[in-house]
Order: structure tokens, then C-alpha cells, then sequence
């Protein structure tokens, strides 16, 4: 008996590796593939923000938090550029394989539920971090980086990203039509992020203001991220990696558990 199981085992791990690089190397090429989409604005826009916020106002604002305006926003830049690009390549990936109707045949193979997801949000942490590179070293033109925590910066880096790759994916379940996917980036997503500490301390905030942003989860993880290059932060480091792990670990299960259920895939 034992020497019968094990070969079936190895033929579906086996089998449950080859799809899941199928999964990752996709979403790699389709990122390669229109890189015109996917690297050139956020680069662009990234330039824009160092040049206006950074050099024109940054130097009427002065110091903050002990540091230039620049090195002080930088994280929050790359922090920004990951978010919106994790969440954006699942989002529209997984949408369009449902609106292209083979989002069917995944389903259909003997690939299990977990191992899609986990595929997806590979591929939109890929997305993130090759972004979030490329605005690092642009940021490199304009300032320069010290990193006082180097694993805080790595883990806060790969949870953040995990975190929006699975919303992303969420909302694609869920989405009906191409509005329906540029609805939450647009109201939601983008809004949160510019109130989530990007290009500000909220201690310049008063007290009423400053407790409504402790709500956002953005900022947690924007503060982290400068925590690692600068060793300063807005929040309690704990509670941004409890928010962070707490956050990964529900949107897995509720992606998973919706893929088994057929929402949006079988409608």
C-alpha cells in the first residue's frame, strides 16, 4: 500500500508545482509583456511626486520627524507604489480571466483552491515589488536611504503586498463589469493611501483628526515601512505587524473560501 501512495503523491505534488509556476511565470510575462502599463507610469508618476512634493514644497516645509522632507516621504512613496500595484495586477488579472471566460478551466484542474490563490497574489507581489524597486532607485536621484531595520523593511515590504494582492483578488471575485474594478481603487483604495501617512506625520494633525487616521489601516503599514528606513514611526510597531499578519491571513481564508463557494465564478 505505502509503496503505491507515494507515487501518487509525488505525481500530485508534482502536478500542483507545475501549475502553480505556470500561475507565476504568467503573471510575470503579462507584467513584461505591457510594461508600458504596468512600469512606465507608476515610474512617471513616482518622478512627479519626488519633483513636486519633494524638491519644490518639501523645501518651504523643512525637517520632519528629524529628517528632510524627502527621506521622510520616500518610504511612503514606495509603500504607495507597491499598494496600487499588487492590488491593480490581481485585480484586473483575475477580472480578466473571468470576463475572457477561462478563468473556467483553472477551476476545472486539479489544482486546489489555496494553490490558485496563492498564485495570484504571487503574481501581484511580483508586480509590487518590481515597482517598488524601480521607485526606490528613482528615489535615489533625489535623496538618499538609510536603512536602520533591514528585516522590518523586507517583512513589512512582502505583508503589505500579500495584504493588497488578496484584496485585489477579492474584489475581482466580486466585480461584475470593468467599473466595478476601478470603482474601489478609485474611492477607496486611493484616498486611504494618501491619509495613511505618505507625505505627512500625523502628529501634525489635531487630536479629533489624528484618531479618525488610526483607523486607516494604511497607516500601519506606511509606518512600519519608514520605521525600517528611518527608525521613527507614528504607531506602535506591534500593533502595524498584528494588523498587517491579522489582514493577510483573513483575506486568504475569505479567497479561498470563495473560489470553494463559486462566488463570481460560477454566477
Amino acid at each position: 500500500m505505502s509503496t503505491q501512495v507515494a507515487p501518487v503523491s509525488q505525481g500530485r505534488f508534482r502536478t500542483d508545482l507545475i501549475g502553480f509556476n505556470t500561475i507565476i511565470l504568467r503573471e510575470f510575462n503579462r507584467i513584461i509583456r505591457i510594461w508600458g502599463q504596468t512600469l512606465v507610469p507608476p515610474a512617471i508618476t513616482a518622478t512627479l511626486y519626488f519633483v513636486i512634493f519633494g524638491r519644490l514644497i518639501g523645501g518651504r516645509i523643512g525637517d520632519m520627524g528629524g529628517y528632510t522632507y524627502m527621506q521622510y516621504i520616500a518610504p511612503g512613496l514606495i509603500m504607495m507604489s507597491i499598494i496600487t500595484n499588487s492590488y491593480g495586477n490581481v485585480v484586473s488579472s483575475f477580472f480578466g480571466a473571468k470576463f475572457g471566460k477561462h478563468i473556467e478551466e483553472l477551476l476545472v484542474s486539479p489544482l486546489p483552491n489555496w494553490l490558485i490563490v496563492t498564485g495570484y497574489m504571487c503574481g501581484g507581489m511580483v508586480r509590487g515589488l518590481l515597482v517598488g524597486g524601480l521607485v526606490a532607485v528613482i528615489a535615489l536621484f533625489f535623496t538618499h536611504f538609510h536603512v536602520a531595520h533591514l528585516l522590518v523593511v523586507l517583512s513589512a515590504v512582502l505583508l503589505t503586498s500579500i495584504v493588497f494582492a488578496l484584496a485585489g483578488m477579492i474584489n475581482a471575485i466580486f466585480a461584475k463589469n470593468f467599473d466595478q474594478i476601478t470603482f474601489i481603487p478609485t474611492f477607496i483604495l486611493t484616498p486611504l493611501t494618501y491619509l495613511g501617512g505618505v507625505f505627512y506625520s500625523i502628529a501634525l494633525l489635531p487630536g479629533w483628526a489624528q484618531g479618525v487616521t488610526h483607523a486607516n489601516p494604511i497607516l500601519y503599514m506606511v509606518n512600519a515601512f519608514r520605521y525600517g528606513f528611518l527608525g521613527v514611526s507614528d504607531v506602535n510597531l506591534g500593533v502595524a505587524y498584528g494588523i498587517m499578519i491579522g489582514s493577510a491571513a483573513v483575506l486568504f481564508v475569505a479567497c479561498v473560501w470563495l473560489l470553494e463557494r463559486g462566488t463570481g465564478t460560477r454566477e
